[in-house]
């Protein structure tokens, strides 16, 4: 990746934002830190994810969805649970709390929000179908949380440009190319500091760091799974890039994953197929 020099005040400014902006819900946060701890029952997942009725009917909406039940429906959050396991429940609250988050009644940021988590969850949807398909069957759900999480950083930085809008610290008027360029420099660097101060595991916090990094360990096969659906997202446009010309097989990623050329059209109809669904959470 290369290095964009932005303008040191620029830099300072969004990188001394509270880390308490408004990126993840309470609860999703909460259900984190007990599937961390190994420290809960089916019961207790289902009264947490519960505490807040929207982001729960959020959560079940997503549930029964096409993409993430296919024919078998639920009814309760507790029935998920049982159905579905704690990790996929946790996804689902973040990943509800994720889709509200990207908003904002500044129409300009508003558009790389939508257009952010598109990208997104369409990643994440994406990572845990190439996890089932490629020998990763066990770690598809936190496969999916890694992908769903891997921009977290360009959200920070987007709910940073609208916090000193508001204040009128800086000015209204930026061009995708500045905004580009804010991403490219501080994305990834920004995205690790958040994730280390919520406590998620190293596995999320890892993928975050190295996730554009020439240098990566090839080793990490979850992180080469987020590598790559971010690469393919980008050769279907889906989301904030649009790089028709990627060739995919011939990744890295695509070499250690020992993926099929059919694997990679199948995984992109996952990524079409899933814009739908983005736009309609």
């Amino acid at each position: 990746m290369s290095t964009v020099v932005l303008p040191e005040t620029v830099r300072k400014l969004l990188a001394s934002q509270p880390i308490e902006l408004p990126i993840f819900h309470p609860v999703a946060l909460k259900l984190q830190r007990m599937l961390t701890d190994y420290d809960f029952t089916v019961d207790e997942v289902a009264q947490v994810a519960t505490e807040d009725q929207s982001l729960a009917s959020q959560m079940l909406r997503m549930a029964n969805s096409p993409m993430y039940m296919g024919r078998t429906k639920v009814a309760t959050i507790k029935e998920t649970v049982i159905r579905l396991g704690a990790q996929q429940v946790i996804n689902l609250a973040i990943a509800a709390s994720q889709a509200s988050t990207h908003t904002s009644e500044n129409q300009a940021l508003d558009h790389y929000m939508k257009s952010l988590w598109l990208h997104s969850h369409g990643c994440a949807l994406g990572a845990k179908w190439l996890a089932h398909n490629c020998g990763m069957r066990g770690v598809a759900d936190e496969t999916y949380l890694a992908a769903l999480l891997h921009d977290v950083g360009k959200l920070y930085l987007l709910k940073s440009i609208e916090r000193l809008v508001g204040a009128g610290v800086i000015s209204s008027m930026f061009d995708d190319e500045l905004i580009m360029e804010i991403f490219e420099a501080m994305h990834v660097e920004q995205g690790y500091r958040l994730m280390q101060h919520w406590n998620f595991p190293a596995m999320y916090c890892d993928v975050i760091r190295d996730h554009h990094t020439d240098q990566w360990d090839t080793v990490n096969k979850m992180l080469a799974i987020v590598r790559f659906v971010n690469l393919a997202s980008h050769r279907v446009g889906l989301g904030l890039k649009h790089e028709p010309e990627l060739v995919l097989i011939d990744t890295k990623e695509a070499e250690i994953l020992d993926i099929s050329e059919m694997q990679i059209a199948e995984l992109e109809a996952v990524l079409d197929e899933s814009r739908d669904e983005g736009m309609g959470e």
